[in-house]
């Protein structure tokens, strides 16, 4: 073997691959079994994927870095020496420090890049930093040629085919003819085989077939193999057809997230689960499937048109637009407004309508007789929409014995004036022929789904008594003088059977037995339908899937999967007029649990949460339904805001907060009326407005004194406070704050100082009171040390206090938040004190610790913290990377404090780097937020960091 030629070695076939089979070779070489990969695979933190100790070459601890650049030989030598400098930057910062530093690459040995590697050890030698080298693949080839039973593995490993790994069966089953789609298949089939194409998406309106042609080209793609896919998955959105409905993706994460082998799936902010997921899609070349998006976007006519309402889906899809090796195909209604940063590698395609050509020919192939002449006109006439030339088609072939001139019947007057309207009057002229038949009796159910009708459902539905107006059609007797029974199991089948023949219900599925779906606009009209010619019957309908849907769930369900019925039944009981018996019994008992929250505590269900709220709301999100009590409405719009908010939906959130702040006014309800002003006054202070962040703050105050309640009386001045500090009156804050802290001890002498968020907050100030001017830091020595030791004693002070905090945190098992916002302020006086390894200790606890609490309105404050540590200790990239994600949380949620803080920052990274040009940008954009907002904190910091012309 040691002899075999250097071509028999194939070069690992991905990045995963690669670390693999450095971390077994390098336990050999090594002779250190406890080598071992560095964090979660793909992360790459501070520049080592694997480490361990070379006892062998009596090295010490070694870090490596591997790059796959696959066999190509094209990559040139100033990209890589330029990726080398920035790996070693980030492995300046491991812990504890590397005695030598691997860079692995499967290209080829380059003269360039080991001179660089001996430069940059000569100048780490002299600094007392690591050694450097290069591993390039031909190096590689020799440590495997030495090392048999490692080369022997591999190679063993490269023949064994990789188990592919499918998820499917979610996809609405398409009809049996797709035509005129050859070049839509042909552009899929080359968006897969493209690297550089990493989502690409399918726009067009319901009905024009975009879930029909995914569904074929899977059917494609299974044929052959999947074509290199390891994993497969897909999953649809779609519901009524309009994008108006509430709905979530907190099912798609939760499953996704436990199928691809994340160990705790509803960890973290939505937000963080689809980076999570993002990165466990990475490891392995996976078609994701998204279907029907649109209910997930917000509408055209809102102002944030087309951009994604669910923080964890937006992350998912442009963190693989970004990075990708397989490829993310979305079908929607709309334009994805968050992909378009993303041209080049996430494409979105507007699906047309057929050729006439081809609407003539589904025509034809559906029986419709005629001239081609008269067909192609009427394809034209019927806007060449594909689901409306099925329906015609069938009911041509079906109701008219296939003459083409019968389609003159179908009154289309104003039927463009709204989307998808030829349709709905096709089905409308179906509903008329079919008379009062098991067929349309069997529609009419459907209406009452947003969602497949699972067979349980159906059958509560079908049972006795009869739903007037909604079930008399599926209803026979056997004689004159007997009572009506239900229809039999073969004609209710028979009935399924003929509506699939004429294309108004989809074809069965054979994953899901008994389950009935239609298109979303087939379900649309039945339900408007229902509503408008039928409310009783609606009302009555929706009244037993309500019942139904109770029984079905367990009574306390312990996974989102089991909680769904409930949810589902929230939006039926409303819609059958008992929203007080829905929100008593079903929402605040068993979704709920009282004061327990378990739905979004413990299962993080904001979205599933919002939808179920929705079912309440007459308006969304400002009128309730009259059939709810007072006080229960002041409950329902806290919830909502809350709900909205957690989503990153703040502007959003403002509205339910202040009907539910009037609500509880008015029922003299002070306490909890404390909590809403509160509550407002933060949200206020997130989305920039301290004008009225102030208001509400002193409202609290005033609202808690009224109440009596003592906590509250405390926590609402260190809200006022708060607000006060951020709006740059410091003095008064201070005053504020220490009025809080009183009550604190009074209330709670055992710990006489604030904790948790109002600590946080409380050591925010001290740090602002104790930063140096930077007039006193230019007048000169005397000035400046003086300002130098006000600010060690403000660092020391708040480094005493976050101690204790902390200390009384952990005993007493405080929130995840509590504790990463102790190890936050712990971080920053460190960082003033100029102790970095502490800091960078203390400010990684703070950053997890957010993310995992899944609190992303708090998350910039850590990532802003720690990229002033990188920033400080020479570590550029990762400054960066804190920066980037703090701006795109900031801008997402219209978090406008936290935009002007990363601005501050990046314009101290370029200051830093000499960057005039970009420090002045920065600082221009801080400048109107602060001028904006009142943010007057930041004035000073504003002035110091404007370039001084030269």
């Amino acid at each position: 073997m040691s002899g075999a030629p250097r071509h028999e070695i194939p070069i690992p076939k991905g990045d995963d691959d690669f670390e693999d089979l450095a971390l077994a070779l390098f336990k050999e070489v090594w002779q250190d079994s406890g080598a071992q990969l560095y964090g979660r695979r793909g992360q790459g933190q501070d520049g080592v994927d694997l480490y361990g100790d070379d006892r062998i070459g009596k090295a010490g601890l070694t870090g490596v870095q591997c790059k796959h650049h696959g066999s190509a030989t094209s990559i040139r030598d100033k990209d890589l020496v330029a990726e080398l400098r920035e790996e070693v930057e980030k492995a300046k910062g491991f812990e504890p420090p590397l005695k030598r530093f691997f860079f692995a690459t499967t290209a080829k040995r380059s003269v360039t890049l080991q001179k660089e590697a001996r430069r940059l050890t000569e100048k780490h030698q002299s600094e007392g930093l690591f050694a450097v080298e290069v591993l390039g693949w031909e190096d590689f080839e020799d440590h495997l040629r030495r090392q048999h039973a490692v080369l022997a593995w591999y190679l063993d490993r490269r023949e064994q085919p990789p188990a592919i790994r499918l998820d499917l069966g979610r996809l609405p089953i398409p009809g049996p003819y797709l035509i005129g789609r050859e070049a839509e298949l042909a552009r899929l089939d080359a968006a897969w085989e493209d690297p550089n194409i990493r989502v690409y998406t399918l726009i067009a309106f319901g009905g024009t077939g975009k879930s029909a042609l995914v569904s074929r080209w899977l059917e494609r793609m299974s044929m052959n193999g999947w074509r290199g896919a390891l994993r497969v998955l897909d999953w649809s959105f779609y519901s009524q057809g309009t994008e108006e409905r509430v709905t979530s993706a907190d099912r798609f994460l939760d499953h996704a997230l436990g199928w691809f082998g994340d160990p705790d799936p509803k960890a973290g902010a939505p937000r963080d689960r689809g980076l999570r997921l993002a990165g466990l899609i990475r490891r392995e070349r996976t078609l994701l499937i998204l279907d029907g998006v649109e209910p997930l976007q917000h509408p055209p006519n809102h102002p944030q048109a087309g951009r994604l309402k669910d923080p964890g889906l937006a992350a998912l899809l442009k963190a693989l637009a970004a990075a990708n090796s397989g490829l993310c195909v979305v079908t929607t209604r709309e334009r994805i407004a968050d992909l378009d940063g993303f041209t080049s590698t996430a494409p979105q395609v507007d699906l047309e309508s057929l050729s006439p050509e081809a609407g003539a020919k589904l025509l034809k192939t559906l029986g419709v007789k005629g001239k081609d002449s008269e067909r192609l006109a009427e394809s034209k006439r019927f806007g060449n929409h594909a689901l409306t030339l099925s329906l015609l088609g069938g009911y041509l072939s079906k109701a008219c014995g296939g003459d083409i001139r019968r389609a003159k019947e179908v009154d289309l007057v104003g039927a463009a004036e709204r989307k998808g309207g030829h349709a709905l009057r096709v089905i409308g002229t179906y509903a008329t022929w079919l008379g009062e038949s098991p067929e349309l009796a069997a529609l009419r159910l459907l209406g009452l789904f947003d969602r497949p009708a699972q067979p349980k459902a159906i059958a509560a539905l079908r049972g006795k008594p009869v739903i007037p107006g909604l079930t008399n059609g599926l209803m026979t007797r056997k004689h004159w003088w007997s009572r009506s029974e239900p229809i039999s199991d073969e004609a209710w089948n028979l009935a399924l059977s003929n509506l699939r023949d004429h294309g108004l219900l989809l074809p069965a599925d054979p994953h899901q037995p008994g389950t009935l779906d239609a298109h979303p606009l087939v379900r649309v009209f039945f339900q408007e339908d229902l509503e408008m010619h039928h409310p009783e019957a609606w009302k009555s309908g929706n009244e037993r899937l309500y019942e139904h849907l109770k029984k079905e769930a367990p009574d306390l369900p312990d996974t989102l999967e089991a909680m769904e019925p409930l949810y589902t039944a929230v939006i039926h009981g409303c819609r059958a007029g008992r929203q007080q018996e829905a929100f008593e019994e079903v929402y605040l008992r068993r979704i709920l649990r009282g004061d327990a929250h378990f739905s979004w505590k413990k299962l993080g269900a904001f979205g599933s949460e919002l939808a179920a709220l929705s079912g309440f709301f007459d308006r969304q999100w400002d009128q309730l339904s009259a059939n709810l009590s007072l006080a229960d409405q002041a409950f329902t719009l806290n919830q909502a805001g809350l709900c909205l908010r957690a989503l990153g939906r703040l502007a959003e959130a403002v509205q339910p907060m202040e009907v539910g702040l009037e609500r509880r006014v008015l029922l003299e309800d002070w306490k909890n009326a404390a909590i809403s002003a509160s509550n407002l006054s933060e949200l206020a202070q997130t989305l920039g407005e301290l004008s009225r962040a102030v208001s509400f703050g002193k409202q609290s105050v005033d609202l808690a004194d009224r109440s009596g309640d003592a906590f509250q009386r405390m926590v609402n001045r260190t809200r006022l406070a708060d607000a006060l500090h951020h709006s740059g009156l410091c003095e008064k804050s201070a005053e504020s704050f220490r009025e809080a802290e009183a009550l604190q001890a009074e209330r709670q002498p055992e710990y006489p100082r604030l904790y948790s968020l109002k600590g946080y907050q409380y050591c925010d100030l001290l740090l602002s009171l104790g930063e140096p001017e930077p007039a006193a830091v230019l007048a000169g020595p005397g000035a400046g040390q003086e300002a130098a030791r006000r600010w060690r004693e403000a660092c020391q002070q708040v480094r005493q206090r976050a101690e204790q905090a902390l200390d009384w945190a952990e005993r007493n098992r405080l929130s995840l938040l509590t504790v990463a916002l102790d190890h936050l302020s712990l971080g920053r006086a460190h960082l003033g004190l100029a102790d970095f390894a502490k800091a960078a200790e203390h400010l990684d606890h703070g950053v997890e610790g957010l993310r995992r609490a899944g609190t992303e309105d708090y998350l910039p404050l850590g990532l802003l913290a720690r990229a002033a540590l990188h920033r400080q200790r020479g570590y550029p990239a990762g400054s960066e990377a804190d920066l980037s994600e703090a701006l795109e949380i900031a801008e997402r949620g219209r978090m406008r404090l936290f935009e002007c803080d990363a601005h501050l920052e990046w314009a101290r990274l370029c200051r830093q780097r000499g960057d005039q040009a970009g420090q002045q940008e920065h600082v221009a954009r801080a400048r109107r937020l602060v001028d904006e907002t009142g943010y007057e904190r930041r004035r000073r910091e504003v002035e110091a960091l404007t370039p001084v012309p030269s």
